[in-house]
């Protein structure tokens, strides 16, 4: 669907107003915060404004984090910076931005739903103000390109970063995994500068970097019973199309298939899904791969859905710089370094799923949504992760999933809700939810229709669950549950 033409005049509109701020301060030499959030998008977007802000020769400091707390606003109290950036967050912070910090110019590049109506010290870009769809058409780190491009054409190489970001936000919900609105300009710009290549082919995590037969049993999306986690059945159906794993010495990968080779094997797990009464996952075998030309073959930066994977682990491992160092063009031993991390990562989620898997009361299905309850196991950084992966293998689809994790130093829980795309038509809105029940027991929440999430304090958790469930049951029944 064409976007609005008016619509993207306006976004880039007020993406120019945050361009002159920054340039403003630069130019007077003033010191700049830059706060973004710890996922991949949030990741990306901090990366694109510190290229932006180090060509600009500026004096900067960038701070990864889950939230805006009265902890970073002491920072923000104590550092006085003369400009503050928020990226990939900030338009759920409107009302806390506008009682402690009034007097801090600060620059909001978000795409989640906004709650409050900013003062005149704050400039925000988020296409949310301008009709446009926060949750599949443009991320975080889109809304930061724009700026950054804004500011100076130089960064339009800037532009697979923020593709990048865009597909680790599972933004690509176009036909066949396509990235599409606003997503769309910066694609082009990125194929334009030379600088990606948009094709369809088979669309198996790990296509650059692993063999095949273990890009096959690591699979989740699309999950094949009997074949995914399995080595050994993965190496036998390869041979039974006649596919060899190995070339010489060397295992093959998924992008050293003759086209030949893809056809059988895309006819084959088809044959095989179909024989397994899964039809739906036969249209995730293909789809749209976006491959970045100035990254070395063979790397996990190659392809963008593995690129936008590594910038995940860093920042919910706890090693956010080194993806940020990645993104502003760090190819040594920040690389190195995160490859180590993105293996402890999925180390860490594969036993984050196997425990809830192994006890039936650790997910728990209501009467409108399931709930994992991670408490004190799960780790709150990557409760996100693990809610996403969770909900795309449930029992019942047609109910969304929140997941949490306790942050007990802070005597919080931390919540992570996500739903598919039917219940969205259907009128649930995970943002809307997250927010009205957060603030019913002095939390903070909020996010996408889609995906959203929230923290509460730890001995309302029940409670808090309970009105959850609650108001998606009146949002499935037409009610309007937001102000």
């Amino acid at each position: 669907m064409a976007l609005d033409e008016n619509k993207i005049v306006n976004l880039l509109d007020s993406a120019a107003l945050a361009a002159k701020a920054i340039l403003e301060t630069v130019k007077e030499d003033g010191f700049v915060h830059v706060f973004s959030h710890l996922d991949a998008d949030g990741v990306a977007a901090a990366g694109i404004i510190g290229k932006m802000l180090a060509r600009l020769d500026a004096k900067f400091r960038i701070r990864i984090t889950q939230w805006i707390d009265e902890k970073i606003v002491g920072e923000i109290l104590a550092d006085k910076p003369q400009l503050i950036i928020l990226t990939d967050f900030g338009s759920g912070y409107i009302d806390l931005l506008n009682e402690k910090l009034a007097d801090f110019r600060i620059v909001i590049l978000d795409h989640h739903q906004v709650t409050g109506k900013e003062t005149d010290n704050i400039v925000h870009v988020n296409p949310h103000l301008h009709g446009v769809d926060g949750a599949r058409d443009i991320s975080g780190s889109g809304v930061a390109y724009f700026v950054a491009k804004a500011v100076d054409k130089v960064n339009v190489d800037l532009a697979p970063i923020a593709v990048i970001g865009a597909l680790g936000d599972l933004q690509d919900k176009y036909d066949q995994r396509l990235l599409g609105g606003l997503n769309e300009v910066i694609v082009k710009d990125a194929v334009d500068a030379g600088l990606l290549t948009v094709e369809k082919d088979l669309i198996f995590f790990g296509r650059e970097t692993r063999p095949i037969h273990k890009t096959l049993s690591s699979t989740t999306s699309p999950f094949i019973p009997g074949i995914s986690g399995e080595e050994d059945k993965s190496l036998a159906f390869l041979a039974s199309l006649d596919i060899k794993p190995r070339h010489g010495e060397r295992w093959r990968a998924l992008r050293d298939l003759s086209d030949e080779e893809k056809k059988r094997l895309c006819t084959g797990l088809a044959d095989y899904l179909l024989s397994k009464g899964l039809h739906y996952e036969v249209t995730n075998l293909i789809g749209h791969v976006y491959t970045l030309n100035s990254e070395e073959p063979w790397t996990p930066l190659r392809d963008a859905r593995e690129f936008a994977v590594l910038l995940n682990a860093t920042g919910r491992m706890d090693r956010p710089s080194l993806g940020v160092a990645i993104c502003m063009g760090d190819r040594g031993a920040a690389l190195e370094e995160a490859n180590k991390v993105l293996e402890e990562y999925r180390r860490t989620i594969n036993k984050y799923l196997g425990w809830v898997m192994e006890k039936a009361e650790r997910m728990r299905e209501f009467e409108n949504i399931y709930v994992v309850y991670g408490e004190d196991f799960i780790d709150d950084k990557i409760i996100g992760a693990i809610s996403s992966i969770l909900s795309a293998s449930l029992p019942n689809p047609e109910k969304p999933l929140i997941a949490y994790a306790n942050v007990a130093e802070e005597g919080l829980a931390k919540f992570s809700a996500r739903t598919v795309d039917t219940m969205t038509n259907r009128g649930v809105n995970l943002g809307e939810v997250m927010q009205v029940a957060a603030e019913k027991f002095a939390g903070n929440g909020g996010g996408h229709n889609i995906a959203a999430g929230a923290q509460v304090p730890i001995e309302n958790v029940q409670a808090f669950i309970a009105v959850v469930n609650e108001l998606v049951g009146r949002q499935l029944r037409g009610e309007k549950v937001g102000n």
